[in-house]
């Protein structure tokens, strides 16, 4: 019998079971070398191999051109949405932002410090429901990159498609919650970014894939520390990085690899949202947050009736094997997170705890 219990965590999340199995093994000894993962220098050959796969591998699942970079860097998503400004935007210059949540109002804030922003598009006038529609983006003169959040963690809406942008004007993507989750068209971006910790691996890693010609705007008068061009030239190992966070997203490329691909992973998370959704969808007792259209396959959030039934379902959750299915401390509710290794009896069985609960508490 597991020990283990079905984990909707929005993250730190669930990581696929093969490479926690895989982990533990290369904890102790790495690939035969007598020495774990966590003590090999990023200098040496051992980590080398590392690194490499875990790059090779994830172009090969995302089919990202040699026309990007792919970056291992550290901080999270949060301190991208300082470098990205930092590195692209100048006080004369207008960065336009797409504001669906707390993540792209904070991703806002940061950019301020370092030049004008143009909000073009926000869902806040109802409560961060909904993705907005193409028609209510409105896009500055001549901005400099326009950046949007794919997926809203805390709202449970997520993008359908990229939204339409200026000829010429680079796009970017905060997709910390949904990246590798789907199929991606890296040609419609120009920087996409994501924390490690909800689909890739641990908690202070980051996936950055930027273009090329980016790297030849990026500012001199920063911290070396937080220059792209700087991470690109030395092939994310300026400094030592977080080792054993590499390790693990190159293994969850390979599970992803293994598992069929970006197309058979979107597959497998449509398929678990439904089953969920349908729960939702077919009850008169729960009820979803987002509007149906925006929908989040990531994220799902919905309400009881009350406060305390929902106090009362977390408590019998908990007790039945569901772990991390409170929402949001400033949304409340619930949120069941359905990340890429979440396994998908962990939705059935939770569809059918839900159903449980609705006729045990009307």
């Amino acid at each position: 019998m597991s020990d283990r219990i079905f984990n909707f965590s929005a993250g730190p999340a669930v990581l696929p079971e093969p490479v926690l199995k895989q982990a533990q093994q290369d904890l102790w000894n790495l690939d035969g070398s007598g020495v774990g993962i966590l003590e090999h220098s990023h200098r040496g050959k051992a980590f080398t191999k590392v690194i490499e796969e875990a790059e090779a591998d994830c172009r090969a699942i995302a089919d990202i051109p040699s026309k990007y970079r792919v970056l291992f860097l550290q901080g999270g998503a949060s301190l991208q949405f300082a470098m990205v400004p930092m590195n692209l935007l100048n006080k004369h210059a207008t960065a336009d932002y797409i504001v669906t949540g707390a993540w792209s109002k904070k991703a806002v804030e940061e950019a301020q410090l370092f030049g004008q922003v143009h909000t073009a598009g926000s869902s806040k006038p109802t409560n961060f429901d909904r993705i907005p529609a193409p028609g209510e983006l409105k896009y500055s003169a001549r901005p400099a990159y326009v950046h949007f959040t794919s997926n809203n963690t805390i709202f449970g809406t997520q993008w359908k498609s990229e939204p339409d942008v200026p000829v010429g004007v680079p796009l970017i993507c905060d997709a910390s919650s949904d990246i590798f989750s789907r199929p991606i068209d890296m040609s419609k971006y120009g920087i996409i970014y994501a924390g490690a910790q909800k689909n890739l691996g641990p908690s202070g890693a980051v996936l950055v894939i930027i273009r090329n010609d980016l790297l030849k705007s990026v500012r001199e008068d920063i911290p070396t520390m937080m220059r792209y061009s700087i991470h690109a030239e030395n092939n994310s190992l300026y400094n030592t990085p977080n080792t054993f966070g590499i390790y693990v997203m190159g293994q969850s490329f390979k599970w992803i690899k293994q598992l069929g691909g970006l197309q058979a992973m979107a597959e497998r998370n449509e398929a678990k949202a439904k089953v969920i959704y349908d729960c939702i969808d077919n009850s008169d007792f729960f009820k979803g947050t987002a509007q149906p259209e925006s929908r989040s396959l990531m994220n799902l959030c919905f309400r009881a009736p009350s406060e305390e039934l929902e106090a009362k379902f977390l408590t019998e959750a908990k007790a039945a094997g569901f772990d991390g299915l409170k929402g949001h401390r400033s949304v409340g509710g619930m949120r069941a997170s359905t990340y890429n290794a979440l396994l998908p009896e962990a939705c059935e069985r939770l569809a059918d705890f839900m159903k449980d609960f609705e006729r045990a508490n009307r």
